[in-house]
């Protein structure tokens, strides 16, 4: 590795400055000078630290620079430690020539960058099995580098012991391959890279590439497997700096490359992909190393508490629509796409060089004459698409959206120098190409294809030419939301939802999702709901409503793309209301017949129920994974069944009585020998109850309330499958604050409640159905668990437990939550129930966040009849159904603030002192 040259290096460290120090203060304190030259060095480690730190806050880009400034400072360091060693401390005046020992810096330091807080790994190579005279100067100089307080990865072998171990282990080759003389025998140091080259390296390329390569999959399913996750690692991540290094290896280890600027000359990047590998990579070691130097230890993953600190520090300012921390991510995730890119290329390329060398004579001519070979005017090289010449896109720029058109429809992959070419060429889609109806066409096709559309519009993507045909979608490239629910950028998770569509129609995803499986094979207008799918989050990141910005942009797009009035005014409606649907699943009382009229009311089609339901499905799923479950799906579930029947019964109604005794003969066939239970216990539940609870809990409730009829308290728990949950049910003597000691006795117990439906019998009693998961959104169900959630909830209701301060203490569930700032927010709705007052609040998830705002509405005097949790990351919105003490909605609008002020105040109660 050929060294940089580092600026003003005398500033960040002055070797014989230091070397002369040591040397004065072992003249004066003999075999006591240890302490002194330990804190000399220690002196200088923390000035040239401080002096790379006040260059990077000076320059906060020179990611680069400060690397090469942190291996500089190390390598003047551990040189000055071995002098002084073998100088003063283990001098040998006539050494044999076994006491001899090179120094190297390997890894990462051997490739002349180091993280402030990175490890120094080191290797110490001797001639042959190592002297104790070469045993006392390395522990020696390790205990030096320990005492600086320093994480120091060592080895220490002889020159047979080292080939021998690089054969058989991948980690010490790719070490090895980036070895760097640091100091002591240099002949040492040339001998050992000779034999590395000559008996490692040789005849092993391939080996090498395929195990690199293999390495680096597993590493990104480990993390994730996208380069596209809001809280990536910089160092391992996907399109991280690994990535990049990976390249480098490979082209060290088949190449010899000294430098990376010499990939360009054996043929592996071009110019232009050596200038962004050097952008991404500058890019990538400055956002390391602020991470270092704020966080004081090796911490590569840029957390969310941790992205507004760097952008700050990398000087990021807020635009109208868009946050400093949002533009630094997208910065981010354009290099970590350019890396992706130039990995593609790259390897690309590799096989190809690697081909040639295998090719004979007649392999070479079979080849050109396949080359002849043509699909729709592009040629097949190697069985893959490719351009005819260098002007070919030139010659006609739409050709650059039937390159992607031709490869889905043939199912083959597009040639590497072709995917450059587009690239390079993406700018020739101007307003002229992007109304050419064909285009449009070619890009429909692309868009709707039967086959992969995910894998091909992600090609398009990578090559720039989504983003030149669809301006409105560069605009979201490498996009990121700042919150916890959202895991991919928006491009990201777009292209994942088309590709979600296409899987719905191969019947791939049945089992998970059978609903969505047979609705999509009904879509009439199979076009609305690709078009809509790619628009839903178009306008994202701009000032303004992304659902009504969306939906102008549609209206402009569409028909472009071909798509009638009709279609167009769909896709439009579709983007606008795209999260009507998870809005009212997750957040309305889905038994409550006015919130499925309303529904209905706004939807007013089957066709548009349809679309709007696979659009809400793929929405969520594409998000990330663990944010879909069933109990997601069976609200999504319901809505659509009871919508649907409503639409397709012209919006007539059920009567009441008739919809109740539908469902007491379903219970009875639950209860099957028990069935007279209905007549018995069942007459002490009213009306409401019949309807809002679905037949297999009311079966449940009904036997637990005839076993409970002598029982002051009765708790049950148990796996509800069909949710997805722990079912809860409580039992008791009704009395005011009941819910939200019941909500704080299950918070204390480890759950989280997602649903609650609270009822009163005729006799008095409390009849409490709650559905709970863990904070990770998994049920309740070891023996464990539900015994606990038993005891906490009859000790919270015999006031056994101070339930305010011990909620309080309790650990946030996702402590990077405090990285966001969620303003709590009250809203009332009497229009979406006929009989009760709908509450909505929206704060900072945290636990028992809902027994904080059940004890304030019961401070309020209200009624709880429902409660429905939604979670999206770190933010919560809690809604209760609720009446006053006389049943009555609440409609004073003094009253109303009055409430309001108390659930702010009981959203934002993170740590009340306030006993229970």
């Amino acid at each position: 590795m050929i060294q940089p040259r580092i600026p003003n290096q005398r500033a960040i460290i002055d070797r014989r400055q230091l070397a002369d120090a040591i040397a004065a203060a072992v003249a004066e304190n003999g075999a006591k000078a240890r302490p002194a030259v330990v804190e000399l060095l220690r002196q200088s480690l923390a000035s040239g630290r401080a002096e790379l730190a006040r260059r990077l806050a000076l320059h906060p880009s020179h990611g680069t620079e400060c690397a090469q400034g942190h291996s500089f400072l190390m390598d003047q360091l551990v040189r000055v430690i071995h002098d002084h060693i073998v100088t003063h401390v283990y001098r040998a005046s006539n050494r044999s020539t076994g006491e001899r020992i090179a120094v190297l810096a390997v890894g990462g330091y051997g490739r002349g960058e180091m993280a402030p807080q990175s490890d120094v790994d080191i290797a110490f190579v001797t001639p042959i099995k190592p002297t104790s005279w070469c045993e006392q100067v390395i522990e020696a100089i390790l205990y030096f580098l320990w005492d600086l307080g320093l994480k120091v990865g060592h080895s220490s072998r002889s020159l047979d012991e080292l080939v021998r171990m690089a054969k058989s282990d991948l980690t010490i080759r790719t070490a090895l391959l980036e070895g760097r003389y640091v100091w002591g025998d240099r002949g040492i140091y040339e001998e050992a890279s000779r034999r590395f080259w000559v008996d490692v390296a040789a005849g092993t390329e391939r080996q090498f590439v395929a195990e690199k390569l293999a390495e680096r999959n597993e590493r990104h399913k480990r993390l994730g497997d996208s380069r596209y996750v809001v809280e990536p690692n910089v160092k391992e991540g996907k399109g991280g700096l690994r990535d990049l290094h990976t390249l480098y290896w490979i082209g060290k280890y088949i190449h010899k490359v000294r430098v990376p600027s010499e990939l360009v000359n054996v043929g592996l990047l071009t110019a232009q992909e050596y200038r962004a590998f050097r952008r991404a990579e500058n890019f990538f070691w400055a956002v390391r190393c602020h991470l270092h130097l704020i966080t004081k230890r090796p911490e590569d993953r840029l957390t969310f508490d941790l992205q507004r600190e760097v952008a700050l520090r990398m000087n990021f300012a807020d635009r109208p629509g868009k946050s400093a921390v949002e533009r630094f991510m997208q910065l981010f995730f354009l290099h970590a796409k350019q890396v992706g890119s130039l990995t593609g290329v790259f390897l690309a390329q590799l096989d190809e060089q690697w081909a040639a060398q295998k090719m004979g004579f007649f392999a070479k001519l079979r080849a050109r004459k396949l080359r002849k070979r043509k699909i729709a005017g592009f040629s097949v090289v190697a069985d893959k698409i490719a351009a005819s010449g260098d002007d070919f896109f030139a010659q006609d720029p739409v050709r650059l959206i039937e390159l992607f058109a031709v490869a889905d429809r043939e199912g083959m992959e597009i040639h590497p120098e072709t995917m450059r070419q587009a690239h390079r060429d993406a700018g020739l889609i101007d307003a002229a190409v992007r109304k050419d109806p064909r285009a449009n066409q070619l890009f429909m096709d692309i868009l709707t294809s039967h086959n992969d559309p995910e894998t091909v519009l992600r090609w398009m993507s990578e090559a720039g030419v989504f983003g030149r045909f669809i301006p409105d979608f560069a605009r979201v490239i490498a996009q990121m939301q700042f919150d916890m629910y959202h895991h991919y950028t928006v491009d990201e998770h777009t292209i994942r939802a088309i590709g979600l569509l296409a899987r719905f129609e191969k019947g791939e995803e049945k089992e998970q999702h059978p609903l969505a499986t047979e609705i999509i094979a009904k879509v009439a207008s199979r076009r609305v709901l690709y078009v809509a799918t790619m628009l839903h989050d178009i306008a994202k990141g701009r000032r303004g409503d992304h659902s009504i910005l969306g939906a102008e942009v549609a209206m402009k797009l569409c028909p472009r793309l071909g798509l009638s009035p009709a279609e167009t005014e769909m896709v439009a409606w579709l983007v606008r209301w795209h999260l009507m649907m998870s809005a009212t699943a997750f957040k309305r009382d889905l038994t409550d017949y006015r919130t499925i009229a309303t529904f209905a009311g706004q939807v007013q089609s089957v066709e548009r129920l349809r679309l709007l339901f696979l659009l809400t499905v793929v929405d969520i799923r594409a998000v990330g994974p663990g944010i879909w479950n069933s109990w997601k799906r069976q609200l999504l579930g319901d809505l659509y069944t009871a919508t649907h029947e409503m639409l397709r019964l012209g919006h007539k109604q059920h009567g009441r009585v008739e919809r109740i005794a539908a469902k007491k003969k379903a219970v009875a066939e639950i209860l099957k020998e028990r069935d007279a239970l209905i007549g018995t216990v069942g007459r002490q539940l009213g009306d409401s109850y019949w309807i809002a609870e679905p037949e297999d809990i009311i079966a449940m409730n009904l036997q637990q309330l005839d076993m409970a009829l002598d029982e002051p308290l009765s708790v049950e728990a148990r796996y509800y499958p069909a949710r997805g949950a722990t079912l809860v049910t409580v039992i008791a003597a009704d009395h005011p604050g009941l819910f939200y000691r019941i909500a704080g006795g299950i918070h204390l117990a480890g759950g989280n409640i997602i649903d609650a439906r609270i009822h009163t019998t005729r006799a008095g009693v409390a009849l409490d159905n709650f559905l709970v998961q863990d904070p990770l959104g998994r049920p309740l169900n070891e023996e464990n668990q539900i015994k606990r959630l038993k005891v906490a909830i009859a000790d919270a209701l015999a006031n056994k437990v101070k339930l305010q301060p011990q909620l309080a203490a309790r650990p946030l569930a996702r402590p990077r939550a405090e990285a966001f700032e969620i303003h709590p927010i009250v809203i009332f709705d009497n229009k979406a129930s006929d009989r009760f007052t709908v509450i909505e609040v929206g704060a900072l998830d945290r636990p028992a966040l809902l027994s904080s705002l059940a004890r304030a509405l019961f401070e309020a005097r209200l009624i709880v009849y429902s409660a429905h949790i939604a979670t999206y990351g770190e933010r919560a919105v809690d809604t209760f159904y609720v009446t006053d003490i006389l049943g009555e909605k609440i409609t004073s609008e003094s009253r109303l603030r009055s409430i309001e002020r108390r659930l702010i105040e009981g959203a934002q109660n993170r740590r009340s002192k306030v006993a229970a």
